[in-house]
């Protein structure tokens, strides 16, 4: 198939709120053409399938992120789709095979390109378009429990914010080591989905404060759990805490709540914890071994059906704006999709 001269995009031309509406004179976002860019010899040029916001994009739409491309740009950091191009120095996938991907931007839009060592063939017969949320929040999430917290069976794990894309990733991962999984979250929604991947135990904290949480804990692990898994931070990471056994680890996975906690020291040195920072990016240069070996570890637990990335919601590349707005105002289950291709969103 070939790549064609130009493609459908979404492209930022100033940095803005993702949630404001294409058109409007502050609008971060539009929909334009694209010229195809030559590939470079270590590069794969795939026709997307599905695309995954993740909260670095808004973060980044926003100029919040750490990574700032120069204007104006594609954002976009996962995808799936055909591979319909590679470069001549490309030897693990060819032309046809199904593929999810990491992208250094671009990846919301008809067409992407990645680096060989971030793409991962995938079955032929999998569900592809789920198969895009599956590379960061899987990746990160096997890298944190496998090698940072050693995550053994019998073991147990509170996930915190437990229902979105990373939480739930660790959900099931943790089940796939054997562990007994108590997970954290708001809404009645939220709570089924979480049985139904496989929690143990789920706290629906609705109705209730963070400072409750080791009181609501009592039931579900009186004796502590040996792991806390946090995207969230804030108040709820505080908390956590005290609900570790001695010797337990302690894994940041980011800071949804918008907060950013500081940790007694104390707790730490009395309970013996180990803190990890997480951010599985920054394995591609420190550990590119490690950063591989999770994407293939992830991409075949996926690939055997071990692994089901569950999709909240599905839109098209014009609904973008409505598409952060439900990611920034927490109202996902899993992972949020925009679909290039004109096809149906139900």
């Amino acid at each position: 198939m070939e790549p064609g001269s130009d493609f459908k995009a979404l492209l930022c031309e100033r940095l803005g709120d993702p949630q404001e509406t294409m058109g409007k004179p502050h609008s971060a976002l539009r929909v334009a053409r694209m010229p195809v860019s030559p590939l470079p010899n270590s590069s794969v040029r795939i026709k997307v399938a599905a695309a995954a916001l993740n909260f670095a994009d808004a973060l980044q739409l926003q100029g919040q992120y750490q990574v700032k491309p120069k204007l104006p740009f594609v954002p976009g950091s996962e995808c799936s789709g055909t591979v319909i191009e590679v470069g001549r120095d490309v030897r693990t996938v060819k032309v046809g095979d199904k593929v999810c991907a990491v992208t250094e931007g671009g990846a919301f839009g008809e067409q992407a390109v990645a680096r060989e060592n971030l793409v991962v063939k995938l079955p032929a017969n999998c569900d592809v378009d789920a198969a895009a949320g599956l590379p960061i929040a899987y990746g990160t999430a096997y890298l944190a429990l496998r090698d940072r917290a050693d995550l053994r069976p019998g073991q147990t794990i509170l996930v915190l914010g437990a229902a979105g894309g990373v939480g739930l990733a660790a959900v099931q991962l943790a089940k796939c080591c054997g562990a007994r999984v108590v997970a954290v979250a708001r809404g009645h929604s939220k709570v089924t989905t979480l049985r139904e991947a496989g929690a143990d135990e789920v706290i629906n904290m609705e109705h209730h404060k963070p400072e409750q949480l080791k009181g609501l804990m009592r039931h579900c692990a009186p004796q502590g759990v040996d792991c806390v898994f946090d995207p969230v931070g804030g108040t709820l990471l505080t908390e956590a805490l005290r609900c570790c056994r001695w010797g337990a680890h302690v894994l940041i996975i980011g800071f949804a709540s918008g907060h950013i906690p500081k940790v007694a020291a104390n707790v730490l040195l009395v309970k013996n914890l180990t803190m990890h920072g997480i951010f599985w990016g920054s394995y591609q240069q420190h550990n590119p071994r490690l950063f591989r070996k999770s994407l293939e570890e992830v991409g075949r637990l996926f690939g055997s059906g071990e692994l089901n990335v569950n999709i909240s919601h599905r839109f098209s590349l014009e609904q973008a704006p409505e598409a952060f707005s439900i990611m920034m105002n927490r109202q996902v289950i899993g992972k949020i999709l925009l679909l290039p291709q004109p096809r149906s969103m139900l």
